[in-house]
């Protein structure tokens, strides 16, 4: 499993400074991250200590430790992780966030738990094919009773799949190969997976309860698109609008961009 994750630790490595210059003026994914922190806010207690997996260089740690919250971020992409540790070190931010190289498969590893929540953002975890291994490891560093708040990539994004009328089969299906998807960043190759809300409750298991599931950018662009929202703003809204009045409803909380879960550990 450490194999690829070498593969991925570069190829994040490379663009980490293009993540945070593509994220500046974008409406669509600031809208994204805002609807992920308020589903934070609804289930996680202001205080609260997070353990963020995956977290790129830093910018939800930082933003979850602006509105209150102790935030650990771990990634294992050195450039991503420069970048956090540059995010940390800002004085407002100093006891409130702290940076860690780790992988989400090496939680024994992880310092300062247990900790009272467990958050991965935008697809972290869609780079290995079955997400137990890393379940497996929570009681670890997960308080009893503790959330988890996963942001994770579904098989349905509406978005994708209407590629089909621009010609482009390949992508508007590519979400249902079953063995994952071959896809490249600054030139390197690796796969993601793509899972359903009820395959994560399955993996979860019994001792979890779910408390929340809901789509996220379900009718409203994918969050490489920057322009349509900015452009067409009215459509845009539009939009939106949709997502904010049907994501929480089935069958569209588990389609879209990704999906938001939350789950509660069972005491």
């Amino acid at each position: 499993m450490s194999d690829p994750f070498g593969t991925i630790a570069e190829a994040f490595s490379r663009t980490a400074e293009k993540y945070d210059a593509f994220a500046l003026d974008h409406p669509n994914q600031s809208r994204m991250r805002n609807r992920v922190y308020k589903h934070i806010e609804h289930h996680t207690p202001a205080g609260s200590r997070i353990l963020e997996l995956n977290a790129g260089t830093g910018t939800d740690a930082a933003e979850l430790a602006r509105r209150g919250y102790s935030v650990h971020a771990t990634d294992i992409a050195p450039g991503m992780l420069a970048r956090a540790r540059e995010k940390a070190a800002q004085t407002e931010l100093r006891g409130r966030m702290s940076v860690q190289a780790c992988s989400f498969t090496n939680l024994e590893q992880v310092e300062g738990g247990p900790y009272d929540a467990i958050f991965s953002d935008l697809g972290g975890l869609n780079c290995i094919p079955d997400l137990s291994p890393v379940i497996e490891q929570l009681p670890r560093v997960l308080k009893p009773g503790g959330l988890v708040t996963w942001v994770i990539m579904p098989p349905v994004c509406l978005w994708e799949m209407a590629e089909i009328f621009r010609g482009h089969p390949r992508l508007a299906f590519r979400r249902f190969a079953r063995h994952g998807t071959r896809t490249h960043l600054e030139g390197l190759y690796f796969t993601c997976y793509y899972f359903t809300p009820r395959q994560v409750q399955n993996w979860f298991g019994p001792n979890y309860e779910t408390l929340s599931v809901e789509g996220l950018s379900v009718f409203t662009p994918t969050a490489e698109s920057k322009n349509l929202a900015k452009r067409h703003q009215a459509f845009y809204n539009s939009l939106a609008w949709l997502d904010d009045r049907l994501c929480t409803r089935a069958p569209f909380r588990s389609w879209g961009d990704f999906f938001i879960i939350t789950l509660r550990h069972r005491l």
